[in-house]
């Protein structure tokens, strides 16, 4: 089968040397990936700027800007059976970036800020993709009911979700703990381990869900 996977953070610029991103190592979706390479299927991995080696094995698309991701997911999406958006995009970005570096001074400076590209959200409506689509979603509150939300709202047969807010798992750490929101408020929650330990959970739960979807997955080109 063919599966897309989006990783790591995006860097929106604020100046040439600053900019707006997040904590995101990309570990989670870089160990997904290697699940998907290592049950021998096809991988196109479209990662964000992360300090983690390409999965052997993988197309690697890297891209730094949510609109750069956006793009490419726009140009691969229809070519796979799955896609799992484990990125974490930034939400929003400076309208005007400066073209020379900001120089400080004693006033307050104020950043007119625009909403980034809605990847996840845009999978259905605008690249009109009819595979299985997983989503994540890192909350610091009321993980399950904001899972549940993102789940209908951006129309996904899976959101993975975990908070944040809890030290030890996440961001910056080599373990992670999820819960699993499905379709008709099934919830199934993961305990902590190591993130290549539960991405191995994940992609066979995930290949075993989409497959009994779809029976005869449109795979476009399957591996040797």
């Amino acid at each position: 089968m063919n599966i897309l996977i989006t990783a790591g953070p995006t860097r929106e610029p604020i100046d040439p040397v600053r900019f707006l991103s997040n904590r995101s190592s990309g570990q989670m979706g870089y160990a997904l990936a290697q699940a998907a390479l290592n049950h021998h299927h096809h991988v196109t991995l479209i990662s964000g700027p992360v300090s983690l080696p390409a999965p052997s094995g993988a197309q690697l698309i890297p891209v730094e800007t949510a609109r750069q991701m956006f793009d490419a997911v726009g140009t691969t999406i229809n070519h796979c059976d799955i896609a799992i958006f484990a990125a974490a995009v930034a939400d929003y970005r400076p309208v005007t970036p400066a073209s020379q570096k900001l120089k400080k001074q004693s006033s307050p400076l104020s950043l007119h800020l625009e909403p980034t590209e809605d990847i996840l959200g845009s999978a259905r409506s605008l690249f009109n993709f009819h595979g299985y689509l997983v989503g994540f979603a890192a909350e610091t509150e009321n993980l399950v009911a904001h899972a549940q939300s993102k789940l209908d709202r951006k129309k996904c047969d899976l959101i993975i979700a975990n908070d944040v807010s809890k030290p030890g798992i996440g961001f910056d750490s080599s373990e992670n703990a999820v819960t699993l929101c499905f379709p008709n408020a099934e919830v199934h929650t993961l305990p902590k381990q190591s993130k290549q330990t539960l991405a191995t959970v994940l992609f066979e739960t995930i290949l075993a869900r989409a497959t009994s979807l779809s029976p005869n997955p449109p795979c476009l080109k399957p591996n040797p």
